[in-house]
């Protein structure tokens, strides 16, 4: 069993699990960059602003109510890369490990579909064989007995070019990715992978919900996963009812072969995205958790519900993400090419000290986030034991990339700056002491409160320099379609890791990772021959002077995962994130921390740090 050291150090920051700190994303997190769903047949809907509360769950019940987000994107483990997903699919397969909770409250990975974890054996040829064997007695919600097979095929399926899932580099630690990856079902019970080399967090992956089973014969129906009566799977609860963009009912699978452990018959998650809506059913007790509430509401939630207010740890970063092939540069600039793209950086880097990120986890979001000034954040260690956040940057005087200290003299210090910039790109005016010729910004965010007020706090702030940006909100599932397919300039965005590493989240830029919604290395950029990189203090012999995104950032991705050494390892993953910041279009603003109101009748409920709420051992009185 592998205990997450992230826990630790997330709780060191003073981060109370109980009342009187804000809220998290002011909305749910992302997953990984995402957030989350509710809704499903045999319960009312839930209010809509104006109405009524839907009516209290019976007390005694074996039923619970929650509600995390809107309408999921998908829900088919291959595809998902949402955080909400993520919570509905824990709920609903059995992947061959799981996170647990054991008896010190410690988060753990412990064996699921898998007899045990087994420690892997090294080869000649420095690969690392693991060799698994299933359970007795597990089978599919239809029937069918769960076999090796289905993980061999699913891990073949999830990353491979052809089905495209954005999450597909996952499976890079394993030999063969980029052909075929090497695993095989030799028998029935059977599973034997290999790996290209050891990889400290192995374990981690077995747990997430890319890495769980599906069978050929169910997914060959492209729609298979958007309909209950389509929907197989293999963990402790099927679903019964998807009342699209209303509610998903599960319902406990008395098949499950670890069935007698789960407590909770029905979970009932409502899809909302109005966080009024969310409180007025969790004041009313139709709804047992909500994972989103107004701003305005924080400070008095904070005093009236001290029971059921709820500030956590959680490993993750919320953070706006810039389009690298939108162009930013005025009407009539004729950089073009490597001196675009440099100028346009620099131009990304500025505005980035216009924000006042201590502002916006004060004022708007509330909910005990801290300032941030580096993409990897906090609770992730570096090769020492100490936290990779407090060793970014080149700075002696901060951590980071930029200085996020409250006092007037370093704000005044960042705004000057960030103007001295910005002056050799547009036309200022001292008089006004505006900028009259920077093109319009549009801002793409997701329908919610919190993300809309930090969007307008951020709009402000240029609108000082005369900088205008228009705002767009698009549901949920809509929003995540276009920020990935590139259609935006400037948008709202955030990460929570997906294991206990850093490279967690350096991995998401790569050229082709499905969850580079920056677009480096993709279209126009992909050409653009702007970065240098120089290895060799880190024991290889890799330079590169004026290379594109996938001779630069991409070798080093790789290398952090060819390599076993750790200092090597974490010296190259500081390497990457100093390239990464050069390019200004990744514009952290704070450090996540999950926050959401439950139910004081509620019992047996846990999240982890990686932003997963589970309900299935809970009762409520």
């Amino acid at each position: 069993m592998k205990k997450i050291l992230a826990l630790l150090l997330v709780l060191a920051l003073a981060l109370s699990i109980v009342a009187c700190t804000g809220t998290d994303d002011p909305v749910v997190t992302d997953p990984q960059g995402t957030e989350a769903p509710t809704d499903a047949p045999g319960t009312d809907k839930p209010t809509e602003p104006g109405e009524e509360p839907t009516e209290p769950v019976e007390p005694g019940t074996s039923l619970i109510a929650v509600s995390l987000s809107s309408e999921p994107d998908t829900l088919d483990p291959a595809l998902n890369s949402a955080v909400d997903g993520a919570t509905l699919i824990v709920h609903l397969f059995s992947g061959l490990a799981k996170w647990s909770v054991d008896a010190e409250g410690n988060y753990v990975i412990v064996p699921d579909a898998a007899e045990e974890l087994v420690d892997g054996v090294l080869n000649d040829d420095g690969t690392v064989t693991y060799t698994y064997t299933l359970r007795d007695g597990m089978i599919w919600s239809d029937g069918e007995p769960v076999t090796a097979e289905n993980f061999e095929f699913a891990w073949k399926r999830a990353s491979s070019v052809e089905l495209g899932a954005d999450y597909g580099y996952m499976f890079e630690v394993i030999d063969g990715f980029g052909e075929e990856i090497n695993v095989t079902a030799t028998d029935e019970k059977t599973l034997e992978v290999t790996l290209a080399n050891a990889v400290p967090y192995w374990n981690e992956l077995l747990a997430f919900p890319t890495y769980f089973p599906v069978r050929e014969d169910v997914v060959a129906d492209e729609t298979w996963a958007t309909d209950p009566s389509t929907y197989v799977s293999n963990g402790p609860y099927t679903m019964s009812g998807w009342d699209h963009n209303s509610l998903i009912t599960l319902q406990k699978n008395p098949d499950y072969i670890d069935a007698d452990e789960v407590t909770m018959d029905t979970i009932e998650f409502y899809l909302s995205d109005d966080s009024n809506n969310m409180l007025a059913n969790f004041k009313s007790g139709a709804w047992q958790l909500i994972d989103d509430v107004p701003t305005n509401e924080i400070s008095s939630l904070k005093e009236e519900y001290p029971d059921e207010f709820f500030i956590q740890g959680q490993i993750g970063t919320y953070y706006v993400c810039w389009n690298v092939n939108a162009n930013i540069l005025p009407a009539g600039s004729d950089l073009t090419g490597v001196e675009a793209e440099m100028a346009q950086a620099e131009i990304r880097n500025a505005i980035s000290l216009l924000f006042d990120r201590n502002y916006i986890v004060e004022e708007i979001a509330q909910g005990g986030q801290i300032p941030a000034s580096s993409f990897v954040s906090m609770g992730l260690s570096d090769a020492d034991g100490s936290e990779f956040y407090l060793n970014a940057g080149s700075s002696d005087d901060y951590h980071g990339y930029y200085n996020t200290d409250p006092s007037e003299e370093v704000m005044d210090a960042n705004y000057n700056a960030a103007i001295e910039v910005l002056k050799k790109y547009y036309t200022f005016d001292e008089a006004t002491q505006q900028f009259t010729d920077v093109p319009t910004l549009d801002y793409l965010y997701n329908t919610s409160e919190g993300h809309k007020a930090i969007g307008e706090y951020l709009q402000s702030a240029l609108a000082g320099v005369g900088i205008n940006m228009t705002m767009e909100n698009q549901e949920w599932a809509t929003f995540l379609n276009t920020r990935k397919e590139g259609n935006y300039t400037v948008a709202r965005n955030g990460w929570i890791a997906d294991y206990n590493d850093p490279i967690t989240l350096l991995d998401l830029w790569t050229s082709a990772s499905g969850n580079n919604d920056v677009q480096f290395g993709k279209d126009a950029h992909a050409d653009v021959a702007a970065y240098d990189i120089d290895l060799t203090e880190y024991g290889l012999d890799v330079v590169v002077k004026g290379g594109t995104w996938a001779e630069t950032y991409d070798v080093i991705i790789a290398a952090v995962k060819a390599s076993t050494d750790d200092a090597q390892r974490y010296g190259l993953m500081h390497a990457a994130e100093d390239l990464l910041m050069s390019t200004g279009a990744v514009t952290p603003i704070y450090y996540y921390t999950d926050l959401y109101m439950l139910s004081d009748s509620v019992s047996g409920f846990f999240s982890i740090p990686l932003g997963y709420k589970y309900f299935m051992y809970t009762t409520v009185e």
